[in-house]
């Protein structure tokens, strides 16, 4: 075995929450993030509170991490607006993409998502009408133009009225979740 199988992943936590101080379940989901070594948590909002984004530090954030992801709740059925953004400016061709694009090839990409409606409201026949890979399909795709590996979301659905007995197993469930991530 050589020393480097015993190196975890770095993983980068791009958060965006627009109104996070409204937000009971994603207070608690990230109250001891930055306690975990190897793990890098980056609120967007915070950083960005104009949206002028610093490509440059978002360029080299991502170049020294193994593992993005990006953590928000779901907002109309999408990323919050300042995703969109960072996507926009820091995810440029022959950085990111085109032929000598490959900054981010072969890093893994994942979704960790809260959403109100509960898991039922992402069918066909339900109210929504779509499903939550649907709804995500644009990420999905943004991942595989950058050549990086996409990991199926993380979600936590119900989050208006979930109990804190709940909301404890759900952070649990994710800590472990990032856990896998950082030793897979």
């Amino acid at each position: 075995m050589i020393v480097e199988d015993f190196i975890k992943k770095k993983v980068l936590i791009l958060f965006a929450h627009p109104a996070f101080e409204k937000s009971r379940v994603n207070k608690a989901l990230i109250s001891d993030m930055k306690m975990i070594d190897g793990l890098y948590f980056h609120d967007l909002y915070e950083c960005y509170p104009d949206f002028h984004i610093d490509i440059e530090t978002e360029q080299r954030l991502l170049t020294e991490h193994d593992v993005i992801v990006f953590m928000y709740p779901l907002y109309w059925y999408s990323a919050p607006a300042i995703i969109k953004e960072w996507q926009d400016l820091v995810l440029t061709h022959g950085w990111a993409f085109g032929h000598e694009g490959n900054a981010l090839k072969g890093k893994t990409t994942v979704n960790i998502i809260t959403t109100g409606g509960p898991k039922e409201a992402f069918f066909h026949d339900d109210e929504n009408h779509f499903t939550m890979q649907e709804f995500l399909s644009p990420i999905e795709q943004t991942a595989r133009v950058c050549k990086m590996n996409y990991v199926q979301p993380f979600t936590i659905h119900s989050t208006f009225g979930i109990t804190d007995e709940i909301l404890s197993a759900e952070k649990s469930r994710l800590y472990q979740f990032l856990n896998e991530i950082m030793n897979s």
